[in-house]
């Protein structure tokens, strides 16, 4: 792989079997021949990232993004194909990693701890982390007690000070407040000054326009294009509008292509 680049999917497919009812999943388990009807969550990616990139994945819910970040963080394999990545990579989702159990500080010490580091490493980082998380008292109660925001905060405060050579940030801040993103978009405006590469999987369009250097458009788990945010962005929203209002036909059969939709909306 090129020494500038951070990650390269190549050939990528993610496919799940479909199983109807009980004895149809033992079937699978046991019979080696039998084949079940498939769901191809992702289907021929081929994409590269370089190193220092903040690259967007937008698409409609079951596009494949959040499958991708997936099988680029390692948390699955992909069905056929190959994934390189050069670094570490640390994912942020909402609750990822984390016991609604446990307090924030120790919730702070768990997921250190399943990232592979030592008390040592994360009593140096542990004060950072709740002053950058920022949420007051609520730090020493369990995290069951925490809004969804206060999670995100406290999720984010912990990945970033992992301080990885990858981040894929997976709908985080979509529910943290205004002044709490742009703490975020500071912080990972310092990381890509430092080399480090972003994957920003969002709704949130308006935050990929500002930040991302390029947006990648997903749908029904293929490619539709990839281009710097003025160019991708509005058609994107304008496909999205559309698919709002067709039947569910319409939507079956619907494979937006992006020269058309640039045509029709810049």
């Amino acid at each position: 792989m090129d020494k500038n680049l951070a990650i390269k999917c190549s050939g990528l497919y993610k496919k799940y079997p479909l199983y109807s009812s009980d004895v149809e999943r033992l079937k699978g388990l046991f019979l080696p021949f039998y084949k079940p009807q498939q769901f191809t969550a992702l289907e021929n990616i081929n994409l590269e990232f370089k190193k220092g990139e903040i690259v967007g994945l937008i698409g409609l819910n079951g596009s494949g993004k959040s499958t991708l970040a997936s099988i680029i963080t390692g948390i699955t394999y992909a069905t056929e194909g190959t994934v390189e990545v050069d670094g570490d990579v640390n994912m942020l989702a909402a609750n990822a990693g984390m016991d609604l159990q446990l307090t924030g500080v120790e919730n702070i010490d768990y997921k250190c701890l399943l990232l592979g580091m030592s008390k040592k490493e994360t009593a140096e980082i542990r004060n950072e982390i709740i002053d950058f998380a920022d949420i007051g008292i609520y730090i020493n109660q369990p995290m069951r007690t925490y809004s969804s925001g206060m999670r995100s905060r406290l999720g984010f405060a912990i990945s970033v000070h992992m301080n990885p050579d990858i981040l894929i940030i997976d709908e985080a801040l979509a529910v943290g407040d205004n002044s709490f993103t742009d703490k975020c978009m500071v912080k990972m405006s310092e990381f890509k000054e430092n080399g480090k590469t972003i994957l920003f999987v969002s709704h949130s369009v308006a935050q990929m326009n500002d930040f991302c250097d390029r947006v990648i458009w997903l749908n029904k788990g293929k490619i539709v294009g990839e281009e710097v945010p003025s160019k991708i962005i509005m058609p994107y929203c304008g496909f999205a509008r559309e698919f709002n209002s067709m039947t569910h036909e319409e939507r079956a059969a619907c494979n937006p292509v992006l020269t058309k939709y640039q045509e029709k909306y810049l």
